[in-house]
């Protein structure tokens, strides 16, 4: 039995909802549903309008992906891509082996592991996990046999898209990378294996939770926010996620916007974070909710610290600390269509007690 902190019954509804998508999409057709979890290959009621998808072309970063025909053996690489075709009732044969935020060190996160066990999918029916410690394992995808390869939130090279697209259509993110919000990568490599409409569906149903969650903590909505990292060993730089990258633009979709001197800060950089030196700390002086990673230590630390601890938001204790390592942790730094819905409440929760203390 895996351990289940952090609601996990909040997948429940995205469950439903994508069952229903699904349902929806088969109103017109009297194919059977199934599933082969061993193989990776997928029937369900909506193929035949996803079939009618194809052939597709999607442009990315580093020029145009054609699928010529509905997907039957999807992989995917890089960072939460399988949640996806997961949450639209597809079994990867191959996903990346997770571990920043693993609670039993099984290489797949609570939420995708539930997805899975909804589609009968676990045990001995596990997708391959492709170790990419050292990289992306370009052979053991390869080996995996996919019609398609999902990537669009990645930080791919042009020479990894290359070694991939050899193996199958691969798709990449579109313009930065780690830039790509979870309702993106959803909608791309939803087209990707012809179920964008299903992909809109799930999008729609997340933000209706947001939205939900958001009237019943009134006071997060339109405060100013940094998302940061602040080594322990080295309080010297404030490490700041600019405004493209996905953690930053799912605090986005919960209400909070960009302080100025954030965007200021990260001006027309291509890049996801960047470096503030502590001793321009007082920069930040505009930011009401202060995010950073740690643990219980953390805020202390902080308000200790004789720069950052003048950050007004830090000194009030208006500050989100993510505790490092964790799942939640990893289910709100690249968040996908499967992890939102299972850690909203939690994440909102930290958001409202740190507004709460805005002036």
């Amino acid at each position: 039995m895996r351990s289940a902190s952090f609601r996990p019954l909040r997948f429940a509804a995205l469950a439903v909802a994508a069952a229903l998508a699904l349902t929806a999409c088969a109103s017109d057709s009297d194919d059977t549903a199934g599933t082969d979890a061993t193989t990776g290959a997928s029937a369900t009621p909506s193929d035949d309008a996803a079939s009618s998808a194809f052939p597709v072309t999607i442009t990315n970063t580093f020029g145009d992906t054609t699928i010529t025909s509905q997907p039957e053996r999807v992989a995917t690489v890089n960072w939460g891509n399988h949640d996806v075709p997961i949450a639209l009732g597809i079994v990867p044969v191959g996903i990346p082996k997770s571990t920043y935020g693993d609670d039993d060190t099984d290489g797949v996160l609570p939420w995708t592991y539930a997805g899975l066990e909804a589609l009968d999918a676990t045990g001995d029916k596990l997708p391959v996990l492709f170790d990419e410690t050292d990289g992306i394992p370009f052979e053991a995808v390869n080996n995996t046999e996919p019609d398609v390869i999902l990537a669009a939130y990645s930080g791919l090279s042009k020479e990894d898209w290359n070694t991939l697209s050899a193996i199958a259509p691969t798709v990449s993110y579109p313009v930065f990378a780690w830039g790509t919000n979870w309702k993106d990568m959803a909608l791309i490599d939803g087209e990707a294996i012809g179920r964008k409409a299903e992909a809109q569906a799930l999008i729609d149903d997340i933000t209706d939770q947001i939205a939900d969650g958001l009237a019943a903590r009134p006071d997060v909505a339109g405060k100013t926010f940094a998302y940061t990292w602040v080594d322990p060993a080295d309080r010297s730089k404030i490490g700041v996620y600019t405004p493209l990258d996905a953690r930053v633009q799912l605090v986005n979709d919960l209400g909070l916007v960009n302080a100025p001197s954030v965007v200021a800060l990260a001006g027309d950089t291509d890049q996801f974070y960047v470096d503030l030196s502590a001793e321009n700390a007082d920069q930040l002086s505009d930011v009401d909710v202060f995010v950073t990673y740690g643990d219980d230590t953390t805020l202390a630390a902080l308000q200790a610290d004789p720069l950052i601890g003048k950050i007004p938001a830090v000194a009030r204790g208006s500050v989100v600390v993510v505790t490092d390592g964790i799942p939640l942790a990893a289910a709100t730094s690249g968040p996908t269509v499967l992890s939102i819905p299972w850690v909203l409440d939690d994440y909102l929760d930290l958001f409202e007690a740190a507004a709460k203390k805005v002036g």
